[in-house]
Order: C-alpha cells, then structure tokens, then sequence
C-alpha cells in the first residue's frame, strides 16, 4: 500500500478472520502479524499479500533476539527483508529481549540486565538489523515478572538511549507496563508519565491473566484489556497525542466483531473532539 496512510487502531490479524478482515472497511484500520509465520512462503503469504493490497500492515518480530550475546541471525534477516519488500508494512517492530543462545532457539522472550555493555550490544544489533532491512525498526518495552540484578540503566534511560543511538523508534506496550508495575511494585502512570513521547511509533493493548498463587499478573494476551489499562492509555494519549495503537489477541480469539468492537474503543479515544488520526508515509 503507497502514499501516506493514517493509521487509527489495529487487530492483530488471525487466520480464521481472513475473509472478514480483507472485506473491512473501518476507517484507520490496520493489521499486524508476526512476520516469523509468513517468511516460509505457502498459502499464508499468498492471503497476506491479498490483504496488504487492501489494508495497511504492521510486522511485529518475536525472533531477532536483540538482548543476545551474538549478531542478529542474517539469514533470518534476509527473509525478514524479502518479506518486507513483499507487503510493504508501514510499521516494523520488535521486543527487546533474546531468546537464542549458542545456536539454541527457546520460546520465551527472556529478560536481561540492563548493563552499559548491555546497552552498546543491543544498539549494536538493531543497528546491524535497520541496515539490513533498509529501514527504521520499533522495540517493544518488557513484561517483568521478577526483579533482576546487575542494571545499571532505569528502564526508560535505557530505551531513550537505544533511540540516540540509532534512531529507532519505540513501541509502548501499556498491558506490559500494568503488568510489570504490578509485579515488580512501581508505578505505572510514572512510567508513563516519563516514557519519550517522541519515540513512540506505535501503542499496543492486551489483557492479562492472573497467577493467583505467585501473586503474579501474566502477559498472557488471551482476554480483553482491562480497565485499569484502557485508563492508563487514555492518560497517555491525553499526554502524547494518538499514535497508531494495536488490540492484541492471541488467545481465546473471539469472533471478528467482538475484536471490532473493542477496537472501537481504541479509536474512539484516537478520535476524540480535536485528534486526527496518526498519518505515516
């Protein structure tokens, strides 16, 4: 999809809503999927490419592994790359977190320390990746679940600095932030209240599940976002301006309409009196 595109609120796109998703016509709307599903080639691509000639389309990553000790995997690149120049998205993401290690692949987004050497290695890395891809990439703030030692870098100092130095921009995930205030005993509306407005290229909502006997909330993307958390997205919008904000679902999807309808509430706060869509090139 060419020329400029605003963006409003976004579903993540499944499989059994391709035909609904590819005949929608709500304004603003957009769809992510993770690129991870669809570098193989087959049947899936083939839809994929049907709905990018219809609807502007986010790739969101789950396997650069950014926070580990070694370079980005180039051949995973390349086809990230091929995958790109296939469908065209107007957004690129990824988390920053690593998940390989030694040529071993886990399936979890691991946490890490945030050290200064840290810090150099994962800039190091997205940069490797926005020159591969020809193209600027967004990272995506943690869920914690424990607190870990050895940081030198709050949070926020740290994500600002990766932007410094490279130029990417920031996806702010404000489920991942609920999620992790509670856990780990911080503020939620301080951190957002100090999160770089200018860096954020993208916003994403979830809902969350509850560990009852840790005590723990899970970033578990199987419900709808919760009040607390559209709260603390209205506050930021308020704040920030709308940005192109995902509804994230990834399990117990419920049908189509119900994810549209819980969109709407996304785009009825990106719309407000005054507020016009987010319009990227």
């Amino acid at each position: 999809m060419n020329g400029n595109v605003a963006l409003g609120a976004g579903i993540g796109l499944k499989a059994e809503h391709y035909a609904q998703a590819l005949a929608c016509s709500a304004e603003g709307l957009w769809f992510e999927v993770h690129p991870e599903n669809y570098m193989v080639g087959g049947p899936r691509l083939a839809w994929l490419r049907r709905i990018a000639e219809r609807h502007p389309l986010s790739l969101h990553g789950v396997a650069l592994s950014l926070a580990a000790d070694a370079d980005p995997d180039p051949l995973h690149l390349q086809r990230l790359r091929t995958l790109i120049d296939q469908v065209r998205p107007v957004l690129v993401s990824e988390h920053l977190a690593w998940s390989t290690w030694r040529g071993d692949y886990h399936p979890d987004l691991l946490p890490f320390p945030r050290s200064s050497e840290a810090l150099a290695r994962i800039g190091s890395n997205i940069q490797r990746s926005q020159d591969a891809l020809g193209r600027r990439i967004s990272i995506e703030n943690p869920s914690h679940y424990l607190q870990l030692e050895g940081h030198d870098w709050d949070e926020i100092d740290f994500l600002a600095e990766l932007t410094r130095r490279t130029g990417c921009g920031l996806l702010l995930d404000v489920n991942n932030v609920y999620v992790s205030a509670h856990n780990l005993g911080f503020s939620a509306t301080d951190y957002l209240d100090r999160f770089p407005a200018q860096a954020i290229s993208e916003i994403h909502l979830a809902g969350y599940s509850q560990d009852a006997q840790a005590g723990l909330l899970i970033d578990s993307h199987d419900a709808r976002v919760a009040e607390p958390v559209w709260a603390l997205y209205r506050r930021l919008i308020a704040r920030v301006g709308p940005r192109p904000t995902l509804l994230e679902r990834d399990g117990n999807v419920p049908p189509f309409t119900e994810l549209l309808g819980e969109r709407a509430m996304a785009q009825s706060t990106l719309s407000g009196p005054g507020v016009q869509p987010c319009s990227l090139p």
